[in-house]
């Protein structure tokens, strides 16, 4: 096993160690969930929005190539949410995996609780709910984003993120574990993937139960969905994935790239919907793909970045880092180079305001200051124009 520690490991090692938030937050949306003996316990930043929230997994089969995935459906809940299971960032097995799969052993820690409530009542909203799809990147899983995620719902909306199977960690439900595989996984793989995914979300809204064991479902949950107004968002191969879902699909409304290197074979062609670049490592300084990519925008478009942002700063990774470094006594110039010097603290608030912003105002026409130039909230967050 090498001595460097790549960026999978140390997100499992921040975790392993049961490394708590540097800024306190989480308490409010972890009742009821508590650490195994000998584990300490990380908290994920709590949503500010004002319902609480409920997830529900979906295990999907016939996606393409004849492989199975599995999505989790995360919703604003009825009121009394809280008397239902927390839901973990990941599934236990799974999680025991990426453990193991870095060298740490899959005993070291729990997964950590999240806002997320496991099947609570769907919010009976006046009406139907905007739908925001999710695509992670390279190697990795579906909960990557878990702070934005939970931003989104508990802010009204369903947000349906995917494992893409071969290419991350995913449990199943009769307990087979999924870890990367040596086959190339490209975004178009990605792309097709959430196509696929869109079409049981619409099986869903329709009526029908898309899980393959039939599962029951939370009573509401289709009837909440408006596939009018659907959104994507992806970090990294999952941003590239999103442009080319919105150049495959026309159902998706609105695109947001966390930092996508928008590298692929071919490249994302003209898109004339609204699309939004958060860029860190990836911005249009440094990567032709992506400047060439933001030529291709005809219609809305918006380029913005953290001060002090890396590639993983838009991800709960900025969060999870922070306290390994104090742990492990990572140097000052080691830590910067995972995390930059974005402090975590205003990362997550980043993570919860902008993506919000961009939905709210391209999915619920909602006018957005934040979007219109810089914001003396947010002193870090530069318009490149």
């Amino acid at each position: 096993m090498t001595t460097a520690l790549t960026r999978r490991h140390l997100l499992a090692a921040a975790l392993a160690v049961g490394a708590t938030v540097p800024f306190g937050a989480g308490r409010a949306h972890a009742a009821g969930a508590e650490a195994a003996p000998g584990k300490a316990l990380l908290m994920t930043p709590p949503p500010t929005g004002p319902h609480p929230i409920g997830t529900v997994d979906l295990h999907l089969l016939g996606a393409p190539n004849g492989r199975e995935l599995m999505a989790s459906v995360w919703y604003p809940a009825a009121a009394g949410a809280c008397r239902f299971p927390v839901a973990p960032w990941m599934p236990a097995a799974g999680w025991r995996a990426l453990l193991d799969g870095v060298g740490i052993g899959g005993d070291a820690a729990g997964a950590p609780p999240t806002a997320g409530h496991e099947a609570a009542p769907v919010l009976h909203a006046r009406d139907r709910l905007p739908v925001v799809l999710y695509s992670h990147g390279n190697d990795s899983c579906r909960a990557e984003t878990t702070v934005v995620v939970q931003e989104l719902a508990s802010h009204g909306y369903v947000v349906v993120t995917v494992d893409h199977t071969g290419d991350g960690y995913s449990e199943f439900p009769d307990g087979r574990v999924a870890v990367p595989s040596e086959d190339s996984f490209t975004p178009w793989d990605s792309a097709h993937d959430m196509v696929f995914v869109l079409d049981r979300i619409e099986a869903l809204a329709a009526g029908r139960n898309p899980d393959a064991g039939r599962r029951r479902l939370p009573a509401g949950l289709g009837a909440a969905l408006d596939l009018r107004r659907v959104g994507m968002f992806g970090w990294s191969k999952g941003a590239t994935s999103t442009a080319i879902t919105m150049n495959i699909d026309p159902r998706v409304r609105a695109g947001l790239s966390l930092d996508g290197p928008m590298e692929s074979v071919p490249r994302p062609v003209a898109i004339d919907r609204p699309f939004m670049l958060m860029t860190a490592d990836f911005g249009r300084d440094a990567e032709p793909a992506v400047e060439e990519f933001w030529q291709l925008l005809r219609g809305w478009r918006l380029d913005v970045r953290a001060e002090g942002a890396v590639h993983g700063s838009y991800t709960d990774s900025q969060w999870l880092i922070p306290p390994l470094a104090a742990i492990t006594g990572m140097s000052p110039e080691d830590l910067a180079e995972w995390v930059g010097t974005l402090d975590p603290g205003r990362a997550v608030r980043i993570q919860q305001a902008y993506p919000l912003a961009f939905f709210d105002l391209h999915l619920r026409n909602r006018r957005q200051r934040l979007l219109r130039g810089p914001s003396a909230a947010f002193p870090e967050v530069r318009f490149i124009r």
